[in-house]
């Protein structure tokens, strides 16, 4: 999705998933690419990081390249920590995208708040879509089945 379809929609605040969505689970340093993408974003939008993660210093680490705030040990799909976030951002949930690689963690919580959700391919090493990814596959196919949107 571009800048210009997030503004379109009256989009003004990204919550950003890390691990799969920004980096690969091994890699602790940003593709320029997807660094570039977000510098650029947070001139328009109010931005944060928002991760499972439970290693604070993981997560300190790839906000501090963005000069962004994060939580990590989000609990997604829990609301609880994300609802702490919302209180701080100055946008009702609607005008707030949550960005993730993850249908029942990112997307699940994000539709349960309210916010516009963005599903991602997930990232390899190089920050590159993982052309083939059967965790994501099943979960992408389990999530249509719950929902009723077979074809």
């Amino acid at each position: 999705m571009s800048v210009k379809d997030l503004l379109s929609k009256n989009i003004k605040a990204l919550i950003i998933d890390v691990d799969g969505t920004l980096i690969s689970g091994n890699n602790p340093i940003l593709s320029n690419d997807i660094k570039h993408w977000i510098i650029n974003s947070k001139k328009l939008f109010y931005t944060y990081l928002f991760s499972n993660n439970p290693s604070g210093k993981r997560i300190k680490n790839i906000a501090d390249q963005l000069d962004i705030d994060f939580t990590y040990s989000g609990g997604k799909p829990s609301k609880k920590k994300l609802n702490k976030v919302l209180d701080i951002i100055p946008y009702s949930s609607n005008e707030i995208a949550i960005i993730g690689d993850r249908v029942f963690t990112d997307i699940l919580v994000g539709n349960r708040l309210g916010m516009y959700t963005i599903l991602v391919d997930s990232v390899d090493h190089y920050g590159k879509k993982i052309e083939k990814n059967n965790f994501q596959s099943i979960e992408r196919c389990l999530a249509k089945i719950i929902t009723g949107d077979l074809l």
